[in-house]
């Protein structure tokens, strides 16, 4: 019997990854990444207004590159035995689009407009909308924002919708729809040509966009309408049905099975967000929280919904049942910036070296840079690690890019106290580490809380393999072990766990974890005396938070 093979893409925030995998082990078989180039070099970008565009060309162009790289890799005989391909995407990352479904930035006409283009999750120009439909939310006797933890926050669908919508009256005129990253590239690989034929995944219709069962879909057009009249009428523009990602969105057009090397027969998968892709990947278990750290993290954590009933988190990114394992629960919550809060420091302390360096050869100019933007990190960290952990030393704020969870607010900014004439760079990259540790303690409490146990943390992605230092250091904030997974590509595994499931490989994503689930082979364990240490240095954080927050808010 041959061993059939699926394809899972991985679209990050910087870049797109896609791998192929044996269904039978989980072996991957090859690998390729693609660097979005319009991205990198920063078009369509003003990060001082926090407006963050992507153009649907990076992602066209990643997605052909990265699978035929992959499908080139193996070779024929692997690629005929192909049988799935399922995408996950940040998010929320949505996109206004014609009636065939088509970005408007792929029209002559918006092709330079970033009102046309995907905003993305880290885009925060929707600060005011998100803020007037909490207030709204407010007047209604059914409370809409039960399933997304109460508020509503500026990186979602309907908060981004309006502020294009309001900011661009001739994006507004053109736009027959607005879809979700993770939605949109299922559609393009099928052929579709309506917007119609559009299969929304619950994972993104359920954390960002309202949607609920319970609602019989989205709130009532009256919601809307009331909100903002430009909003009438828009949910008659999208389906109530949604579907899990173990189903599939249909199998791949005849177009993109040539360039990608590819059969017509093979099924893709509906799409789903990283983070719930990536804890499958990850091997989430019940009440384990896993968090995907990189620029931000993610944090899933799945309950049965026998156990669930009558609970409402508040303050998280929302609870959907099937949005990561049909017939569980799934929840979710996260920090908006992490990896992102060590990148600021690092380019903080690059600039004046790249600022000098204009006279100097290019060469030895680029050469310097470079090792310098791969190695700062690595020497802060080993700095960093040699200092005693102390109630007395700087402390931060992590909040450089607002705050996600617990209790959405974009507006936060982040903040740094207690620095005197002895605070060198290693002190002040400890006390950003810190920060994010805290923040994340900040979540695992708000889940205990609120009556859902956390028996244990998963960390999945680049950081928690490359970065001893900050790993143990967020075991000895939280108190609790750290598992971290082998693979450092569990978003685009468990991508390819959901394809071999919608293929029909696996009868349910479970059985795919089973099988194709890599493990774990790291773990840190905290050390007890730090842990009692942070515990008086965490009082001192969510002090210091409250005081920024009130300052920021008057």
């Amino acid at each position: 019997m041959d061993i059939s093979y699926v394809i899972g893409v991985d679209f990050g925030t910087d870049s797109v990854r896609s791998v192929l995998v044996s269904t039978a082990d989980g072996t991957e078989i090859a690998t390729s990444v693609f660097e979005y180039p319009r991205w990198k070099a920063g078009l369509y970008c003003n990060p001082a207004q926090n407006q963050f565009r992507q153009h649907p060309l990076d992602y066209i162009e990643g997605l052909e590159y990265t699978i035929r790289s992959c499908v080139t890799q193996a070779g024929n005989t692997i690629a005929k035995n192909v049988v799935g391909i399922s995408v996950d995407t940040t998010g929320s990352t949505p996109v206004a689009v014609d009636q065939q479904g088509m970005p408007l930035s792929l029209r002559p006409e918006f092709a330079d407009n970033p009102n046309a283009m995907f905003v993305l999750w880290k885009d925060h120009t929707s600060v005011k909308e998100a803020a007037e439909i909490n207030t709204h939310a407010g007047r209604f006797e059914t409370n809409y924002l039960q399933y997304v933890g109460g508020i509503y926050s500026s990186e979602w669908f309907w908060a981004k919708l309006l502020h294009i919508f309001r900011q661009d009256e001739q994006v507004r005129q053109a736009t027959h729809s607005w879809v979700e990253h993770c939605d949109w590239i299922p559609f393009l690989l099928c052929g579709g040509n309506h917007v119609t034929q559009i299969k929304r995944g619950v994972c993104s219709a359920g954390h960002k966009s309202l949607w609920a069962a319970e609602f019989g879909g989205f709130p009532p057009n009256d919601f809307f309408a009331s909100l903002d009249p430009l909003l009438d009428g828009f949910t008659g523009k999208l389906p109530a049905e949604t579907f899990t990602a173990a189903q599939g969105a249909g199998t791949l057009s005849a177009s993109w099975a040539e360039k990608l090397g590819l059969a017509t027969n093979v099924v893709v998968g509906i799409g789903a967000f990283d983070c719930h892709m990536g804890a499958v990947g990850g091997q989430i278990e019940p009440y384990y929280l896993s968090k995907i750290i990189g620029t931000s993290t993610c944090d899933i954590l799945v309950a049965p919904k026998s156990e669930m009933a009558g609970k409402l988190v508040q303050g998280i990114c929302g609870q959907v049942d099937g949005s990561v394992i049909p017939g569980m629960i799934g929840l979710e919550a996260g920090q908006s910036a992490f990896g992102d809060a060590y990148a600021w420091f690092k380019n903080l302390l690059i600039w004046p070296l790249k600022a000098l360096m204009g006279g100097f050869d290019q060469k030895v100019s680029t050469d310097v840079a470079e090792r310098l933007e791969k190695q700062i990190l690595v020497e802060l960290s080993k700095q960093a690690a040699l200092l005693t952990p102390s109630t007395d030393s700087e402390l931060a704020i992590d909040w450089l890019n607002g705050r996600r969870t617990p209790d959405a607010n974009q507006l936060l900014k982040g903040a740094i106290m207690g620095i005197d004439l002895a605070s060198d760079a290693p002190r002040l990259f400890r006390a950003l580490v810190e920060a994010t540790a805290f923040g994340a303690k900040k979540i695992v409490d708000r889940f205990i809380e609120q009556g859902i146990p956390v028996k244990g943390l998963i960390a999945l992605g680049g950081i928690p393999r490359k970065s001893p230092f900050v790993m143990q250091l967020m075991a000895d904030v939280i108190g609790m072990p750290i598992k971290v997974h082998r693979s450092e590509q569990t978003c685009a595994i468990g991508a390819a766990m959901f394809a071999a499931t919608a293929a029909g490989v696996f009868s349910c994503v479970e059985e795919a974890m089973q099988q194709m689930g890599q493990g774990f082979d790291m773990e840190y364990h905290p050390n007890l005396q730090h842990t009692a240490i942070y515990a008086k240095r965490y009082t001192q954080y969510s002090s210091f938070g409250d005081f920024i927050e009130t300052q920021i808010t008057i």
